[in-house]
């Protein structure tokens, strides 16, 4: 989002040190631009604007890595209650098979066994009802012994899944803050432009609108296989699609949800935020950069667009400007990413 709609590199250097930890984000975006948006002289005001955005899209990129971790945590949290649901069907089972038995013995069992053969009509049926007892017994001893494992296995499964449970509500809380952080900095965002002079405003707008409307000369590039031929292929396709934030397509985007829907495409699953993006293949050096890499922007990795050719990335900006091309050095490269 932040600071996309100029193509000078000089233009971008500002607010680079923003760490990407969820329990700092909020705080860090929280306390930034805390001044009111109308305060800005109007010969700043595109430059705050570009801050308020880039502010944003960190916020955006802490929402999207606790919203993937709460995904990631809601299922696993299905699965530990589904295993539990049957362990505790095999508890139950167990329960009425040991009760079972123990009705059997009581039945058969319930006089001294010399009084029993005393009295038998058949000793050659009653030692073998006795060897048939003795076996039940070893077997119920056997069941008992299971059942007790089985027992202490879904009391640690429960306790488990009570801490992802506990887990899952803090990143469901860590979603709200950021999805406010976000829609609180893309409202000043909003309030300022607005405020801008007609010309300053208009002026902006148009660069926003127009920044990908004359398409870049890409004659004679190919990509180096077909997997990022592929993963181009469907960012091309991406074409003029509006920025969404926390959307990852195929009606809307932000920066790393169009690289991970373009790749999803071509069969590769990448992570959800531009961060983990940054790792999610070979870094290599600029100079070695391919049509195809993933080209992740400012020290703190909250921009990512993906490598055209000939000098241009595709990618989504923020918010007012959809998918399109710009110069691979619109603002600082912090690394190239080989998927």
């Amino acid at each position: 989002m932040g600071s996309h709609r100029r193509l000078a590199p000089s233009g971008f250097d500002r607010g680079a040190t923003v760490l990407c930890v969820l329990s700092a984000t909020a705080a860090a975006l929280g306390a930034a631009g805390a001044a009111p948006a109308s305060a800005a002289p109007n010969g700043e005001g595109p430059a705050e604007v570009d801050r308020l955005y880039e502010e944003a899209e960190n916020a955006t990129e802490a929402y999207n890595k606790a919203d993937e971790q709460a995904g990631k945590l809601r299922e696993q949290v299905r699965e530990a209650q589904d295993h539990i649901a049957r362990q505790q069907q095999r508890i139950n089972t167990m329960r009425e098979e040991l009760g079972s038995l123990a009705g059997a013995q009581y039945r058969s069992g319930g006089i001294d066994p010399a009084v029993a053969l005393l009295f038998s009509t058949d000793p050659g049926d009653y030692l073998d009802k006795a060897a048939a007892l003795d076996r039940i017994g070893t077997r119920q001893a056997d069941r008992l012994l299971e059942l007790q494992s089985v027992m202490r296995e879904l009391a640690q499964e429960r306790a488990a899944t009570a801490g992802k449970l506990a887990e899952l509500e803090k990143n469901r809380k860590a979603v709200a803050t950021h999805k406010r952080t976000v829609e609180r900095k893309l409202a000043k965002a909003r309030e300022l432009l607005n405020s801008l002079p007609y010309a300053q405003r208009a002026a902006y707008e148009r660069a926003s609108r127009d920044g990908g409307a004359d398409l870049p000369d890409l004659r004679g590039v190919s990509a180096p296989n077909g997997r990022a031929a592929a993963a181009i292929a469907a960012a091309r396709s991406a074409l003029g699609r509006p920025y969404v934030w926390g959307a990852n397509g195929p009606a809307g985007f932000d920066c790393s949800g169009l690289m991970q829907w373009s790749y999803a495409q071509a069969g590769v699953q990448l992570p959800r935020t531009s961060q983990a993006q940054r790792y999610a293949g070979q870094q290599v050096p600029f100079s070695q950069i391919r049509p195809g890499d993933l080209v992740v922007y400012r020290s703190d990795a909250g921009h990512v667009a993906m490598y055209a050719g000939n000098g241009q990335v595709i990618h989504a900006p923020h918010p007012g400007a959809p998918v399109r091309y710009d110069p691979v050095g619109m603002m600082p490269v912090s690394s190239v990413t080989r998927v």
